[in-house]
């Protein structure tokens, strides 16, 4: 490895409490590089970043086209196959037909009049939390506010009843299956995250069973009556959604609040919606996003053959001076062109955006309006978690 590449160490908390110096690094010395501790090829530019997210040379997964043998890659551990089912199952890992099938049918949830119907009870909610939180003169805004509004709207969207048991459980098993997703899981998440696979699994297949004889306004009583979704693709796609409907909400509220702290700086109530996108882009919560080659490709002069797999580094991206001039690395909560690819883009790009844009608006709004004087209790502590970029809590003072 030449220098920029060894700047980039996900394993090392000094480059996850900040890996933007090395981003810089990487994009100086090129467009694709081969990192051999995570035997991935690293992707810092934008430009790079935002078309092989479009290019159907690449997947989430490669097994509707090969074989494990065939893309010279080995059979996932058979002790992890709860976790295996209920993932690739899912939207997320799911390509051509499958994924075309479950998009068209779950995008019917989350159309902008779906979305704006839910804005009276996001900002009732977050008004309500936000409440609680001045009303205790401060505390912990992860688990007072952050994650508890998402989870609660994800859970009304899916017909979570609020006396079940496991609805306290929802949070917790979302942050066991995501611990999956970060560079080579360790035994003990590998465990955690199969146990929660399965008893959030059997959650699900019981509510569905509930729902079977008693339908309601909820979404999975609208996807029993779909005949091409079998049962495993439904728990799959709730599970999904629980999961991808708060991490990036959580996460940005928290670190968000934490950039706005440190810089001294609030957003203008009246430019809420150009300052929560500038926060999604200065500090994404998802770093990166990895993609399977299916067919080989070039960059820069590169060919990275099939069954390589790629790095889309995000937050290079979104800090790349290529495509946001020279403030790039600077926070500007006015910043009006900004296509940051936090939410990714292509056939995958995130079905939940418009309501996680909801969500984010209203608690800042919330916070802004309920606790002008916020200020941090605690210098917070970082998650050791580099794809999935959080903080243990944030204790703030009213």
């Amino acid at each position: 490895m030449d220098a920029a590449e060894a700047a980039y160490d996900p394993f090392s908390p000094e480059f996850v409490a900040d890996p933007y110096p090395a981003y810089a690094a990487l994009r100086a010395a090129g467009r694709a590089h081969w990192h051999g501790p995570t035997r991935q090829w690293l992707i810092p530019h934008h430009e790079d970043v935002s078309a092989l997210l479009r290019d159907r040379r690449l997947g989430r997964t490669y097994t509707h086209r090969f074989s494990h043998e065939e893309f010279g890659r080995e059979a996932p551990d058979a002790a992890y196959e709860p976790f295996h089912t209920l993932n690739d199952h899912g939207l997320l890992d799911l390509e051509a037909a499958d994924h075309a099938r479950i998009r068209r049918l779950v995008s019917k949830a989350f159309t902008p009049r779906t979305v704006e119907n839910l804005a009276p009870t996001v900002r009732r909610l977050a008004a309500g939390l936000v409440g609680d939180l001045v009303a205790a003169g401060g505390g912990d805004l992860q688990a007072a506010v952050a994650e508890p509004l998402p989870v609660a709207v994800i859970a009304r969207m899916l017909g979570v009843p609020e006396d079940d048991e496991e609805r306290g459980w929802l949070r917790p098993w979302s942050a066991a299956i995501c611990g999956m997703f970060e560079l080579n899981p360790s035994e003990e998440t590998a465990r955690r995250a199969v146990e929660a696979s399965v008893a959030f699994s059997d959650y699900l297949r019981e509510l569905i069973a509930r729902r079977r004889k008693s339908p309601g306004d909820d979404l999975i009583s609208a996807l029993i009556g779909v005949e091409e979704l079998t049962e495993q693709e439904m728990v799959s796609t709730c599970v999904l959604l629980l999961n991808a409907g708060h991490e990036a909400t959580v996460n940005t509220t928290v670190t968000g609040w934490w950039t706005l702290l440190k810089h001294g700086v609030r957003p203008d109530p009246e430019k809420l919606s150009t300052a929560v996108e500038e926060i999604l882009r200065y500090d994404t919560p998802l770093q990166m996003f990895e993609r399977w080659v299916l067919d080989d490709i070039e960059i820069g002069g590169q060919v990275i053959p099939r069954g390589s797999e790629v790095a889309l580094l995000f937050g290079s991206a979104n800090r790349d001076p290529a495509r946001f001039g020279p403030t790039a690395g600077a926070l500007d909560l006015t910043r009006a062109d900004n296509p940051h690819v936090t939410f990714g883009a292509g056939i995958h790009y995130c079905l939940g955006a418009p309501l996680a844009r909801l969500e984010l608006t209203a608690v800042f709004g919330e916070l802004l309006r309920q606790a002008p004087d916020l200020r941090l209790a605690a210098e917070p502590v970082r998650k050791p978690g580099y794809v999935i970029r959080g903080v243990e809590e944030l204790l703030v003072e009213v």
